[in-house]
């Protein structure tokens, strides 16, 4: 609603004289940049814009004449999410402005340059005020994602509806009231929310857990996290217990966020998912959002498939986690290639604390932890739980609860090691039996991979190397008679370091189900993310800690996928008419593989380079896949055919997409590799051929210039023979769509039965603007 003149006349009448009386040399020596931020609407009409406001505002208030200085205190201006300014103030402009009604918030910009949710400024979506892909898409304004996970706190200031339109007309969904959970509970940020918990209850019997609310409220905190990641507003000041300070944001700040609550204590069930998403399509959602992760079974069996697959026929983008199964291969979950299946890696902030041994020497880290306990400098006491005398060491190493005898841990610090049990509930264990911190020290299967926890006590996590090294110098110390001691070292927020990597937990490839469609398809920060947190759930997510915090850090694919969730939301406001495959496409073919140091991206878990089985495509760059060039785009018949080349019976097929469908001709056709995926997969079995040869048809589309040429360009896998034909694609319109043909012929290699051999390599699609780019492996197979 538009304001008058007379509405701004109390800000306006209030702020002037009192700064012209009190703005003098020295009070201007004093000033410092902040950011202030201002009803939209107060706006009077007799300004043309709103530069003109803030500009006249502030001449007006100036000490000095405007032909002695720069006529304009202004810096930036703000006309999205941030509506308002950054000029110098002085504390009592500071003070004066804060307590105006029509004044949002006044930020200082020292911190604003230390992101919290980094992962906007990693991926390259800067500042509010600047160019790029979150202000040509009015920062995914009207576009709606839908949360399928635990619920939502949505008091939280990330879901606040501040300088928001109209809900979009558009929209069919509901609020609907539980406990604790009014219908006002919505805005027009948050414009649904709905919880599914029959399914639930028809194995568990009727909810009665005090812990747990029967409405759309969350009492995990793991979906408030996961919708303020896609798309949460502009927080400032936020952190965790001091770590990670600055500002926070998801990815698409103003899309809307409906929310499916299918999550509860005792896990998600197919009925109450397949419900959500049935509710989710049919409420007007433009992107699905499942960080929910389960077993690979064939698509006819897998709920999540099945409704993804009816999401994607009514347009809308699904998202999903591919599982915390890493480093190991074949954990990939949620593999339908009709889901975009979102993998992990870390991003340029870490929270080092460091290991101090009695020896001198140093085992790096990481922790969060702001509360009281190590004295600095001070050495302490250190045991292995696992060494504990007269006990089971499987059980003590792990520090389950009742593990630990309080006469050998007290006023120790303890060594746990990972296991599977959660790790911050480790520390209350270890607190408990008086300990006075712990080490997790992975195990050989976990490596290196680390993940910083909000933790109940001092404590750090190390790699397998320096867990090695730990318990090694325990055990030499006990030999030798002596007390073996350390310290934890807390060094708080780190910036800039190597990054991106393929976080260790996040599941790998290759495709369980289907091994032509390369899984994961790309991965996004997952690793250390900041993002909303709700009250009563303490940050350790541990029962005993009731510490309340606005936001918490977490790890895992369940982070990485919002952040593709919230790009799609992006991609679909820049690109209305773009098919969910054609915003998956984007975001693959525009995918990076290198670090910020210009080398090969790393595998955390091993320090060593990774793979197309670990990122897939690569990791997202969003302003890229804004303007791809070319995308791959597929329709449901081409799914159909997919379908029918993996040998589903025209049973299995209806089953996933509703309707009957006819093999014969899809089977004449091709392979199921020939689906127009943006990534090539040729799976050989030897079988002692010693040639063997396969081919991919891809159909591109022209979504760059009119009169371009794309010109091929291969980096075959090593020892293979590929070509492409044709090798040059003329286009003379936008929407023109091109076909060619992909032939990769292999010789046979030695290989012990039952084992592999993987190969990759590449395609660009280049036009001298656009670089189109898809990877290519090749696994050769001894047959057992």
């Amino acid at each position: 609603m538009a304001l008058s003149f007379s509405f701004f006349l109390p800000f306006f009448s209030a702020i002037v004289p009192l700064l012209l009386g009190l703005v003098s040399s020295s009070s201007v020596a004093e000033t410092k940049t902040f950011i202030v931020q201002v009803q939209n609407e107060a706006k009077p009409s007799i300004f043309p814009t709103h530069r003109h406001w803030y500009e006249s505002s502030l001449a007006s208030i100036s000490a000095k004449s405007s032909s002695s200085e720069d006529p304009s205190r202004i810096i930036h201006t703000y006309d999205t999410v941030f509506q308002g300014f950054s000029a110098k103030l002085s504390p009592l402009e500071v003070r004066k402005l804060q307590s105006l009604s029509h004044v949002v918030s006044v930020i200082p910009e020292q911190v604003r340059y230390v992101q919290t949710t980094r992962s906007p400024e990693f991926l390259g979506l800067k500042t509010p005020d600047s160019a790029g892909l979150l202000k040509e898409t009015d920062f995914g304004s009207d576009l709606v994602i839908g949360v399928i996970d635990t619920g939502i706190w949505p008091e939280r200031q990330s879901f606040n509806d501040r300088d928001l339109g109209p809900v979009p007309p558009k929209w069919k969904g509901q609020c609907v009231a539980g406990e604790d959970f009014p219908a006002s509970s919505c805005n027009r940020k948050l414009i649904g929310a709905r919880y599914f918990s029959k399914g639930y209850e028809a194995t568990n019997g009727k909810m009665n857990d005090s812990t747990e609310y029967r409405s759309p409220r969350d009492s995990d905190g793991h979906g408030t996290h996961t919708a303020s990641i896609a798309a949460g507003r502009y927080v400032f000041p936020a952190s965790l217990l001091g770590y990670a300070k600055g500002m926070a944001a998801g990815m698409a700040p103003k899309a809307r966020l409906a929310i499916y609550k299918v999550c509860w204590a005792g896990g998600c069930f197919d009925s109450d998912i397949l419900a959500a998403f049935d509710a989710a399509v049919a409420d007007g959602v433009d992107v699905a959002s499942l960080s929910v992760g389960s077993v690979v079974v064939p698509y006819f069996l897998d709920v999540i498939a099945i409704g993804a697959f009816g999401a994607s026929t009514a347009g809308v983008f699904v998202s999903a986690s591919a599982g915390n199964g890493g480093p190991g291969g074949l954990t990939v979950t949620n593999v339908a290639p009709w889901l975009t299946t979102v993998g992990a890696g870390t991003i340029d902030r870490s929270f080092p604390a460091d290991v101090k041994l009695g020896n001198g020497k140093i085992i790096a880290g990481t922790s969060i932890y702001g509360g009281p306990g190590i004295t600095p400098g001070q050495m302490y006491p250190i045991v292995y739980a696992g060494s504990e005398s007269g006990s089971d060491g499987y059980s003590s190493s792990l520090c389950l609860e009742g593990s630990l005898d309080p006469n050998f841990v007290k006023n120790k610090i303890v060594v746990c090691d990972r296991g599977i049990n959660a790790r911050a509930a480790k520390g209350e264990v270890v607190k408990k039996a008086g300990g006075i911190g712990m080490i997790i020290a992975n195990g050989v299967f976990d490596g290196e991979g680390l993940v910083a926890d909000c933790h109940v006590l001092p404590a750090t996590a190390v790699g397998a190397t320096g867990g090695d090294v730990i318990r090694k110098y325990i055990s030499e110390s006990s030999k030798s008679h002596s007390i073996p001691t350390a310290t934890i070292i807390f060094k708080g927020t780190k910036l800039g370091i190597r990054a991106p990597m393929v976080a260790s937990f996040s599941a790998r490839g290759p495709n369980p189900e289907s091994p032509e469609i390369l899984k994961p398809d790309v991965i996004a920060p997952g690793l250390n993310i900041l993002a909303a947190w709700p009250d009563k759930v303490g940050p350790s997510g541990v029962a005993s800690d009731t510490r309340t915090t606005e936001f918490n850090i977490l790890s895992g694919t369940s982070m990485a996928c919002p952040h593709v969730s919230g790009l799609a939301a992006l991609l679909k406001a820049a690109h209305p008419d773009w098919s969910p495959a054609a915003i998956r496409s984007a975001l693959m073919t525009t995918a990076y593989t290198v670090d910020n140091r210009g080398n090969t991206m790393l595998d955390e878990s091993t320090g060593n380079v990774s793979s197309v089985f670990d990122y897939g495509s690569g990791h997202v760059h969003p302003e890229k896949a804004m303007d791809p060039g070319l995308i791959y785009d597929i329709n449901t018949y081409d799914y159909v055919d997919f379908l029918c080349n993996s040998n589903y019976t025209t049973q299995n097929i209806k089953v996933i997409t509703r309707k009957g469908a006819d093999c014969s001709g899809a089977k004449r056709a091709g392979h199921a590799g020939n689906l127009n995926y943006p990534s090539f997969s040729a799976v050989f079995q030897q079988y002692g051929k010693q040639k063997m040869s396969t081919h991919f048809i891809r159909t591109v589309t022209n979504v760059g210039d009119a009169n371009s040429v794309y010109k091929a360009t291969l980096k075959p896998p090593k020892g293979m023979a590929v070509t492409v034909k044709p090798d040059t694609l003329y286009f003379r319109r936008v929407g023109q769509k091109l076909n060619f043909l992909l032939r990769v012929q292999a010789r046979a290699v030695k290989l012990s039965p039952g084992s592999s051999s993987v190969k990759s390599g590449h395609l660009v699609w280049s036009d001298g603007k656009h670089t189109v780019t898809s990877p290519l492996v090749v696994t050769m197979q001894q047959p057992l």
